[in-house]
């Protein structure tokens, strides 16, 4: 079986194997960021090489909390800075568990600072992300559009490519939540205590907004191209109904979410099948230049950069979703 970490001919991210449920990955840093200097190599308890080290563990969310959180993730780092881009995506909540803020650079221009414990809206383009070291310690949760609208409930458009400090959106509690979160180093115990932050903050009993998701997803799921027509007649709305709730819970009308989630699958195809990009060009693209465009402006790279030097952001993050296919939304696992 093909290594889910392994571009071209990159340096492979350590892949440590899955569990039900989980990918975890360890990389060396100085493979991969050479913007860093490496320090003295050390071997963890795994036997892996680390240098530098750099792990992420993504865990699919239990299934009370499955139609709000897309994946929970575990993210640390031992830098001085981490500076890389990530692809354009729906809403995190991310709690920073060491010093030092961070900031991001969207699409749109805006730079932006970021409190400890934050929300990131939906993001029409790739954008990034620079963080203070020397440990870059994260636990965050993908946020689904029904779980934007149970927990958060602000038109997802006027958040597109937004910071929110996440205790204006929903108060104290989230400190202790934050306090919990750093009394301890496992990631299970991290991810119970993240489902029962997202158990409290469900306002709302939300099974129409679940079934126009899902509606939604399986439409950007089923075809390269989707029509607009096509997600009309499965939600039996009327056309600009589907793009004013698309707006609402997605940040983006249709065409849009029809874009990105078909240069994102592109990329995936890139990074983990070793598609050609000729062979992706009938993949809803009208020619190469389309595609190399399209590629950029949702990831960050061109094609070329995806396949023999991708970022370290785009390799864990393929790598990782990639390998839980079967176990989430394919929307998850193929972007």
């Amino acid at each position: 079986m093909r290594d889910p970490g392994r571009a071209g001919n990159s340096a492979p991210l350590l892949w440590l194997g899955r569990e039900t449920g989980r990918a975890t990955f360890f990389c060396g840093l100085s493979d991969l960021y050479r913007n860093v200097a490496a320090t003295k190599p050390r071997y963890g308890r795994t036997g892996a090489l680390e240098v530098d080290e750099i792990r992420l563990d993504y865990v699919v969310a239990p299934p009370g909390v499955a139609d709000f959180v897309t994946l929970f993730y575990h993210f640390r780092a031992e830098v001085p800075v981490f500076e890389d881009t990530e692809r354009a995506g729906l809403a995190q909540l991310r709690f920073r568990l060491s010093p030092g803020g961070a900031t991001y650079r969207f699409a749109d221009g805006s730079v932006q600072e970021a409190s400890d414990v934050h929300v990131i809206g939906p993001t029409s383009g790739a954008f990034q992300v620079r963080a203070s070291g020397p440990i870059v310690h994260v636990f965050g949760a993908g946020i689904t559009p029904a779980g934007w609208a149970a927990m958060i409930g602000i038109d997802a458009s006027a958040m597109l490519n937004r910071i929110i400090d996440a205790a204006d959106l929903f108060g104290e509690r989230i400190y202790a939540t934050a306090n919990a979160l750093h009394a301890t180093e496992h990631t299970p115990a991290m991810v119970r205590i993240g489902e029962a932050l997202v158990q409290d903050l469900v306002r709302q009993q939300c099974g129409q907004t679940v079934d126009f998701m899902r509606s939604v997803d399986d439409w950007l799921a089923d075809s390269p191209s989707p029509d607009i027509d096509d997600l009309v007649r499965a939600t039996g709305l009327s056309r600009r109904q589907v793009e004013r709730r698309c707006n609402a819970l997605y940040g983006a009308p249709p065409k849009l979410l029809a874009r990105k989630y078909r240069a994102l699958k592109a990329a995936v195809a890139l990074v983990s099948e070793g598609a050609r990009v000729d062979d992706l060009i009938g993949r809803g693209f009208y020619d190469q230049s389309h595609l190399i465009r399209e590629i950029k402006q949702f990831t960050g790279l061109t094609p070329g950069q995806m396949q023999a030097e991708p970022n370290l952001l785009a390799r864990i993050t393929i790598g990782g979703r990639h390998a839980l296919c079967g176990q989430v939304n394919p929307l998850i696992s193929g972007t």
